[in-house]
């Protein structure tokens, strides 16, 4: 009896640390890998530094020339980035915060983000199961699956797609499944509210405006 009563709850634990939203880290800094993350960190200041000057370079209006060539860097960088995770992937599996720290497990994150989508693709299996382990941040998997589902043509679920329309320069949210309930789905995966996240949100204007968005999506690229 006493077994299958310690059964039970250690399958409820179970369940609910698997449904549980990832918002933290507790990290030991002696259990830290060092060399990995010392790599991981480099790769993550370089997929950073490239794209911070891009997105620089074109609020500045500088020269297409210099866009461009800034573009053509970010994405050998990514290719490059993408080269060494695969292999530290392979050769460690995903890698959460706990055994490198912060920002060398959101560089590897991140170069899962800005990769190809049969990539993300690929790594989306594995990247839930990293969630459900308490290895990655809830939100960063809800970013993937927006980005893998608008790369898709399918509406996204948690609002962190933007795109912007090649003809006017007006920027707008890629369009959202039930976006009434926004918010909710949005909490259980710790991302703020929609207000909080685009500083102009406005629920019923929005809405008003899906269908103008949905035609900008079905006659422009968008990637």
């Amino acid at each position: 009896m006493m077994k299958t009563l310690a059964l039970t709850i250690a399958c409820t634990l179970s369940v609910m640390l698997s449904s549980a939203q990832v918002t933290s880290f507790s990290i030991d800094e002696t259990k830290v890998n060092q060399p990995l993350a010392r790599q991981l960190d480099s790769i993550y200041q370089l997929d950073q530094s490239v794209r911070i000057a891009y997105m620089q370079a074109l609020k500045d209006s500088t020269s297409a020339a210099v866009a461009d060539s800034l573009l053509t860097v970010m994405r050998q960088t990514d290719a490059q980035n993408l080269i060494k995770v695969e292999m530290i992937i392979k050769q460690h599996g995903w890698i959460g915060p706990q055994k490198v720290g912060i920002s060398a497990a959101q560089g590897l994150f991140l170069v899962i983000q800005h990769a190809d989508l049969k990539t993300q693709e690929r790594f989306l299996p594995m990247i839930r199961e990293a969630e459900k382990k308490g290895e990655i941040l809830s939100s960063n998997l809800a970013i993937l699956e927006d980005r893998i589902d608008m790369r898709n043509g399918k509406k996204q679920t948690y609002g962190s797609q933007g795109i912007t329309d090649a003809k006017t320069g007006k920027k707008y949210i890629y369009p959202i499944i039930d976006v009434d309930n926004l918010d909710q789905r949005r909490k259980a995966m710790g991302m703020p509210p929609m207000k909080d996240y685009v500083p102009d949100w406005n629920l019923e204007k929005y809405k008003q405006e899906l269908p103008e968005i949905e035609r900008i999506v079905k006659t422009q690229v968008i990637k």
